[in-house]
């Protein structure tokens, strides 16, 4: 063999290994992450021709598949939109599953799942045609109610939890959208709705209770310091902290007032408990510093900040700063800086004060069905972590209830309920503007159920819209409509 041969031999060899490679790596490496990719249209037609399994809020459909007469063989409906957008997501042929329990469970929905396969092989062997499984929700539809009728046209969202499982009782975020508009067959309309749903400048696609840009707290994170204060062993409810009419940051000439430059205690020193109950700016400032940004760190993370969480959607992890400087380490005292939560995050913090301190993990979905309706799968309720200790819980509690009964939270009570809560009111940009917070849960002797509200500011400029105004109502119908359950 003569070298201009042997050459375009060795050519010829090494783009047949090529070839082979790569075909390879495709067949056997990538095939599932290809597969189940929004938008692979050979997917999405080979899943249209299956009866995908419904979503279901206390045995209602509030997402089905019904059959139609044109090349796809089932449209998606969704039955309460605006109620469930952010729970359900959407499924489309041209964009594929996206977001919520269609994207999370897309896999059970499809039937494609590795444990409905026993289904499938009998579908196969009965001629049965295929068919997806059918998920059975968490949500409570009147709490689910409550909490979009009383956030009416305001941004933000709300979450309830089942302080005793974790079982996610609600999850509203706002504003909505209508997944209907994206599940149509008429794919030039779902081009115009998923465009215009893009370019809003609201970002209705996000779900804010669990995602998005996440939020300052505010004042329900002194929640956090006072668990971190009393697990320290070194104070107790009436340990008397400093706490003036202002507090200038360590290293600064700037100064820190208390909400509308009111004095939190005659003395200048009330007790941690009196703190909480007017949600003192200046005293938790000051105790930032005492406790230190290790101490306080570690008590977030308990509470579940930093870690990742599926319900099965992802949560985004909340942020404690890594680097903080005295100054800094004091504003985070008061749950600004750069101290960042979901609403599931600060839900989950009233659901262990209210679970005697033991935190549970949040989850969606209660069942799991086959499409003969037997039971293939059932959440069982899972410890997260040992937050606080029991003791710290019911102090923690009675600090709440106090917020309620005669501090900046009296418009969540309820009449012959005992609520516990938090206000918060987190500034947030230059311009002064805040978003406003309330979480807590009843009764507070027996807790069934922990919320947490956050309603955004409406303009640049920050009205005063404080978390007992705004946001303390919405969790108020919340409370109203999960206490007796």
């Amino acid at each position: 063999m003569n070298t201009p041969v042997r050459r375009l031999a060795l050519v010829v060899f090494a783009m047949f290994t090529a070839l082979l490679l790569a075909t390879t790596w495709i067949q056997f490496v990538q095939a599932d992450d290809l597969r189940e990719r929004p938008g692979n249209r050979r997917t999405l037609i080979e899943n249209y021709s299956r009866d995908r399994g419904a979503i279901l809020v206390d045995g209602s459909p509030i997402a089905s598949s019904e059959p139609t007469d044109d090349e796809l063989e089932w449209l998606r409906r969704y039955q309460q939109p605006s109620r469930y957008a952010h729970v359900t997501g959407y499924y489309s042929f041209t964009y594929g599953a996206g977001l919520g329990l269609e994207r999370a469970a897309d896999s059970l929905l499809a039937g494609t799942d590795d444990s409905l396969f026993y289904q499938r092989l009998s579908d196969v062997v009965t001629g049965t045609p295929a068919s997806g499984a059918s998920l059975e929700l968490t949500i409570d539809p009147d709490v689910q109610a409550a909490a979009v009728e009383a956030l009416g046209d305001r941004q933000g969202a709300a979450v309830a939890l089942d302080p005793s499982t974790g079982a996610i009782l609600a999850m509203v975020s706002r504003p909505g959208f209508d997944p209907n508009a994206l599940s149509s067959h008429r794919l030039s309309a779902v081009d115009e709705a998923y465009t215009a749903l893009i370019e809003d400048p609201a970002d209705p696609l996000t779900n804010r209770a669990i995602g998005g840009d996440l939020y300052p707290p505010g004042s329900t994170f002194k929640l956090v310091l006072a668990a971190a204060a009393l697990e320290s062993g070194e104070y107790e409810p009436d340990t008397e902290l400093e706490g003036g009419l202002t507090y200038t940051l360590p290293g600064t000439e700037t100064t820190l007032p208390n909400f509308g430059g009111a004095a939190c205690d005659p003395e200048d020193r009330p007790t941690l408990a009196e703190s909480v109950q007017v949600s003192c700016n200046t005293s938790f400032a000051w105790l930032a510093g005492e406790l230190g940004a290790d101490a306080i760190r570690e008590q977030a993370e308990a509470f579940g900040f930093g870690e990742p969480l599926d319900v099965p959607m992802s949560v985004t992890p909340s942020i404690y700063p890594d680097t903080l400087d005295d100054a800094q380490l004091a504003l985070t005292g008061i749950g600004q800086f750069e101290v960042r939560v979901t609403p599931m995050q600060v839900a989950m913090i009233s659901a262990a004060i209210a679970n005697d301190g033991v935190l549970m993990t949040p989850y969606l979905i209660e069942e799991v069905r086959n499409s003969d309706l037997e039971v293939i799968e059932s959440a069982e309720p899972r410890t997260r972590a040992r937050a606080v200790s029991g003791q710290t819980a019911d102090e923690l509690s009675d600090m709440m209830v106090r917020v309620v009964e005669q501090g900046s939270g009296q418009a969540a009570a309820l009449p012959e309920v005992q609520v516990a809560g938090k206000t918060g009111t987190a500034e947030f940009g230059d311009s002064g503007a805040a978003h406003a917070w309330f979480t807590g849960f009843a009764p507070a002797d027996d807790p069934q159920i922990a919320v947490a509200v956050i309603v955004e500011s409406a303009t640049d400029n920050w009205t005063g819209e404080t978390g007992g105004q705004v946001a303390a109502p919405v969790a108020r119908a919340m409370l109203d409509a999960g206490v007796e359950r």
